[in-house]
C-alpha cells in the first residue's frame, strides 16, 4: 500500500496499529520503517504514531493521554503550567493508576508515575489545539509532588521554589485540605498543615 492511499483510509492525525488492524488495512513492518525514516510519521511509542504534518496541532500535553492512558497531567508539568514553580518543565509528568512508564519520542519525555486507585482524582478537562487532555488541580498536582516524591520537610519542599504568593491565588485551602484526607497519610497531613500556616 502506498503511503497516500493508507494516509487517506485511516483520515486521523493520529493511528495506532491495533485500530489499523481493525479497519482491516493491510500494512507491514517495513512501510512504517521506511515512512518514518523519510519523516512521513513521527511514532510516539510502540504502536502509536502521528502523521508528520499534524505534529503542529498537538500539543506535548495532549499526547500525554495518547500515549498512555488513564493520566492526567501533575506534579512538575502542573505546577509549572499553573506559575507555581520558576522553572520550565520540558517533560511531561503524569499520574496514572497503571504501572509507572517512562516514554522518549520526538516530542520530548513523558513519564507516568502509579498511583493507587483511590487517589486517581482531582483533575479537569482541558481543550487543546486539537483534542483534549486532563491536568490535575493545582491543590492535587501539589498533593501529587509532596506523595510521589516523597517531601518530608518544608526544607525540602522550598528547595524547589514554589511560589506561595501565586499558589494563595490559585489554590482553595478547604480543597486541599479535603484532598489530602484521601491520601490517609500522617506524613501529608504534617506537610499541610505546615503548608497552611505558612501561606
Amino acid at each position: 500500500m502506498k503511503y497516500i492511499q493508507f494516509k487517506r483510509e485511516v483520515n486521523a492525525p493520529i493511528f495506532t496499529l491495533q485500530e489499523i488492524r481493525l479497519k482491516g488495512i493491510k500494512l507491514f513492518a517495513y512501510q512504517l520503517t521506511l515512512w518514518k525514516k523519510r519523516g512521513y510519521i513521527v511514532k510516539l511509542k510502540n504502536g502509536i504514531y502521528v502523521f508528520s504534518d499534524n505534529v503542529e496541532y498537538f500539543s506535548s500535553e495532549e499526547l500525554a493521554v495518547v500515549i498512555y492512558s488513564p493520566s492526567y497531567i501533575s506534579m512538575e508539568k502542573a505546577l509549572s503550567s499553573y506559575g507555581l514553580i520558576p522553572e520550565v518543565v520540558y517533560s511531561v509528568t503524569s499520574v496514572t493508576p497503571k504501572i509507572t512508564r517512562w516514554f522518549k519520542n520526538d516530542f520530548g519525555d513523558y513519564k507516568y508515575y502509579h498511583v493507587k486507585s483511590r487517589l486517581f482524582f482531582g483533575y479537569t478537562q482541558k481543550e487543546g489545539k486539537y483534542s483534549t487532555y486532563f491536568i490535575a488541580d493545582p491543590e492535587k498536582a501539589l498533593l501529587d509532588f509532596l506523595y510521589l516524591k516523597n517531601v518530608n520537610n518544608m526544607e525540602d519542599l522550598n528547595s524547589y521554589r514554589i511560589n506561595w504568593d501565586e499558589f494563595k491565588k490559585s489554590a482553595d485551602s478547604k480543597k486541599l485540605k479535603r484532598y489530602a484526607k484521601r491520601y490517609n497519610s500522617d506524613r501529608i497531613t504534617f506537610m499541610i498543615n505546615q503548608i497552611l500556616e505558612m501561606v
